[in-house]
């Protein structure tokens, strides 16, 4: 048995009670652990939903991220294994150095290439991932963040009919990742995060 068909089998026992409604990915970068704070203390735990949080880590410094963000939402707070089975009501967070997709519900790590010169885009893989995965049940959400990463995997979503929400501007520490992801002009909501959870709340309804 290969490992797609492993993970169709295991998928047909999972208790369908434990699954999402939507899974929402959120990408941040530079200045983003504010905005991810600040968002998950307005998070309702009880929303139905699951949360996906790409951001990039430094591959040589230890994420203490599951602690930090244990600290501001009642959800459980994990780092994302291999093959996880993503439930509702649960925050997931990728380790460093590792991309991170979503399969039939499932979390699938890769190590991040980085003898290839090019730039590794994490939020972009997940995002795409999460469109074809989850069409138009995929939500994704950037905050404050240098450079584009998220741009290209906004445009997946929304080819699957998704939303997509962007931390406005003027409240990023970094507006690099918002302004790009505006620019796009397929953003749904262009919000700070303490407004993110209501907005998202009132359109998941």
């Amino acid at each position: 048995m290969n490992d797609i068909e492993a993970i169709s089998s295991a998928d047909a026992e999972e208790p369908i009670h434990n699954r999402p409604s939507h899974i929402i990915g959120i990408g941040a970068s530079a200045g983003g652990l504010e905005a991810i704070e600040t968002f998950f203390k307005f998070m309702p735990p009880n929303s139905g939903v699951a949360f996906v949080v790409i951001q990039h880590l430094s591959p040589d410094h230890k994420s203490l991220m599951v602690e930090l963000l244990s600290k501001r939402t009642r959800m459980p707070v994990y780092r994302a294994e291999d093959g996880e089975v993503v439930n509702r009501d649960s925050v997931y967070l990728i380790p460093p150095n590792r991309n991170l997709r979503l399969f039939h519900g499932r979390l699938l790590l890769t190590e991040q290439d980085r003898d290839a010169g090019g730039i590794n885009l994490p939020i972009d893989i997940f995002f795409r991932s999460l469109a074809e995965d989850q069409g138009a049940k995929a939500i994704a959400i950037v905050l404050s963040g240098t450079g584009s990463d998220g741009s290209s995997g906004i445009r997946a979503i929304k080819e699957e009919l998704g939303m997509a929400m962007v931390q406005a501007e003027e409240t990023a520490a970094f507006d690099g990742m918002p302004r790009s992801a505006i620019a796009t002009g397929l953003v749904d909501f262009v919000l700070p995060p303490d407004d993110m959870p209501r907005q998202l709340l009132s359109y998941l309804n």
